[in-house]
């Protein structure tokens, strides 16, 4: 008899949506973020729906999201991570978002983020990514 591999269960449909998007605001508290900016960042058209988001999150609603939404709150999680992995402090990581950055043509990253499209997302996480790779090879 072949032992079959343990398979983790899916997600209630809106568990998954809820989940990003408690960690997409908690992500943009601690950098401090405007609404704007947070509907900027996860391509939302009106604060109405981050209100919404709030609510779920708050109330432990399911919310479904698209896969636009969610493929712009991973590269969000995955550049939090990275930063945390990168500094020590809580300060250092909050402070690198918004320094200039020379590779980013003097913009810093959460300008490059702010930019609007999932590509400049994708652009400051492969950016640290690399850099990661480069300062722990």
């Amino acid at each position: 008899m072949a032992i079959q591999p343990l398979r983790q269960p899916e997600p209630a449909p809106g568990e998954l949506g809820r989940v990003a998007a408690k960690l997409f605001l908690a992500i943009t508290e601690a950098w401090g973020l405007t609404d704007q900016e947070r509907c900027t960042l996860a391509g939302l058209s009106s604060r109405t729906t981050l209100n919404t988001w709030r609510h779920r999150v708050d109330s432990g609603e399911p919310l479904k999201l698209s896969p636009d939404t969610l493929e712009r709150l991973s590269y969000i999680a995955g550049i939090y991570k990275a930063l945390q992995i990168l500094f020590a402090s809580p300060e250092a990581w909050r402070d690198w978002v918004r320094k200039p950055n020379r590779d980013f043509g003097g913009q810093s990253a959460l300008e490059r983020m702010l930019a609007g499209k999932v590509v400049d997302l994708a652009d400051v996480r492969r950016y640290l990514d690399g850099w990661r790779g480069a300062h722990y090879a």
